[in-house]
């Protein structure tokens, strides 16, 4: 099986995503809605799992698993992303409108991820 240019692309963006997780932890930990614990681990979990699963999008045997582990994660992610559009102090200088739009854009990246499952 010959693999899309595009799979490589997201691969790219998920471990590079994930290696900033731990680059700069404290701008991820404070996405972390309150009412879920840990913030450190949870970051470091995330970023580990953002790695990982784009390294697996790289294999022909682990290529649908990882689609399906970054749709979950996608999934499991977005209270941060709404939690971070509901509160200004966590997003200083990042526009209420970028952080909006950045909301429908987790459907498309989970479309994205969808092709591959």
């Amino acid at each position: 099986m010959t693999f899309p240019w595009h799979l490589y692309v997201m691969a790219a963006i998920y471990i590079a995503a994930g290696l900033n997780h731990f680059r700069v932890p404290k701008i991820y930990q404070r996405m972390i809605p309150p009412a879920l614990p840990s913030p450190k681990i949870l970051n470091m979990v995330s970023g580990v799992a953002e790695v990982a699963l784009g390294i697996a999008l790289c294999f022909t045997l682990t290529s649908q698993w990882a689609a399906w582990g970054i749709i979950v994660l996608l999934l499991a992610i977005f209270p941060a992303n709404v939690y971070m559009y509901t509160n200004k102090k966590i997003a200083p200088g990042i526009s209420k409108w970028l952080l909006l739009l950045r909301l429908p854009l987790q459907i498309a990246l989970i479309a994205w991820a969808y092709l591959y499952t």
